[in-house]
């Protein structure tokens, strides 16, 4: 029996789904990863590195739960998308990989010893694991953009012809500045709020504003770019949203401004790009004026409106090919199967809010600021 919602339905469906797990990934683990990348710069002391460790030393772990998420479901939903991205950006995964190991290390390992050298390194490692995720999960987003070196053969068997280097360009550094930016500011916006005010407080404020600051420079240069440097996919022919999943069926050309179709064509749609700039705005308010729960917001916001700004500028594209745009991979050509996309709808739709429900539990219960005497008199913090 066929499931009760059509193809292209199912499609746009984990298309939004992906979007969501990507933003729960970025509002959750990305005030972590900001932290981190912060650390050696807010707290001077040896008490003042504690007191910010511990602001997420309860929560980061769960925080990840949307990375993994985000993979499954890549794998899952979008088996095509999963061996290009995977195979083409082995060495950048290894990467952050890498980086993100140095996360659980360094909070188990930095307390063993009073010795002060021996933490001051595992901060930088907690600083390496904060920034380069953030900086290469940007730079990657922008070769999305660009279109990333692989092609299909007639056996959809894909070939990657980049390199590690390869991905550092002009433009991709630009999103990887940007992705810094706003994770620095949305780690700052935390900090404002979790951290007892004083002198940590006032120096990750002074760091969200700068931080708030470069986000809107560096979103308004990414779009500057973006329309004047010809990137761009169209399709034009065979996009069929209730074919088969073979991305030689459809045909697909480089073409200079396509990125700003969809927005002449849906206006609403501008509302994403409008958020990318007032979100940090309100968060360089609220963090000027002391107001922590607008900060926050606003950092939140701000991240929402970027990523969207990508998915709905690129859409129905994931994947386009810069070498043979005819194999570039598309929400309608690199799906799972009809009956896998809603068997895993029907999963998530219990599982979810599960997730979600627990999360807001944790927050809750975790909720309040950390103080200097919390961490001299607390046997269980880092």
């Amino acid at each position: 029996m066929a499931p009760p919602i059509d193809y292209e339905t199912l499609r746009v469906i984990w298309w939004l789904l992906m979007g969501v797990l990507l933003i729960g990934f970025t509002l959750t683990d990305g005030f972590d990863l900001g932290t981190a990348a912060l650390l050696p710069f807010v707290a001077k002391t040896d008490a003042e590195r504690r007191m910010v460790i511990n602001s997420i030393g309860a929560t980061w772990e769960g925080n990840q739960v949307w990375f993994i998420l985000g993979g499954g479901a890549i794998f899952a939903a979008w088996p095509f998308v999963y061996a290009v991205s995977f195979s083409g950006f082995y060495l950048a995964m290894f990467l952050v990989l890498a980086a993100l190991i140095l996360r659980p290390v360094g909070f188990k390992y930095r307390s063993k010893k009073p010795d002060a050298a021996w933490r001051s390194r595992w901060d930088w490692a907690l600083f390496v694991g904060g920034f380069v995720p953030a900086l290469v999960f940007g730079v990657a987003v922008g070769n999305v953009l660009t279109g990333i070196p692989f092609r299909l053969d007639t056996d959809l068997r894909s070939f990657y012809e980049g390199s590690l280097l390869g991905l550092f360009h002009p433009f991709s550094l630009v999103a990887g500045l940007l992705s810094v930016a706003m994770i620095v500011l949305h780690g700052a916006s935390w900090l404002a709020i979790k951290i007892e005010r004083g002198a940590v407080h006032d120096r990750a404020r002074t760091f969200g504003q700068v931080a708030a600051g470069a986000s809107i420079l560096l979103f308004a240069l990414g779009g500057v770019m973006i329309a004047t440097m010809g990137y761009g996919f169209r399709l034009t022919h065979g996009a069929n949203p209730l074919g088969p999943s073979n991305p030689l069926l459809s045909g697909t050309v480089a073409a200079p401004g396509a990125w700003l179709d969809n927005y002449r064509a849906y206006p609403w749609m501008l509302i994403a790009p409008i958020l990318g700039f007032v979100g940090p705005l309100l968060a360089w308010i609220g963090i000027r004026k002391g107001r922590e729960a607008l900060a926050f917001g606003g950092s939140s916001l701000g991240a929402v409106g970027i990523i969207a700004t990508v998915g709905l500028s690129m859409f129905p594209f994931i994947l386009p090919s810069s070498i043979d745009p005819a194999s570039s991979l598309t929400v309608w050509n690199a799906s799972s199967s009809h009956v896998t996309l809603f068997i895993m709808l029907a999963v998530t739709v219990v599982f979810l809010p599960i997730v979600l429900i627990y999360t807001a539990w944790v927050y809750k219960v975790l909720f309040g600021r950390i103080t200097l005497r919390d961490v001299d008199t607390n046997p269980d913090f880092y």
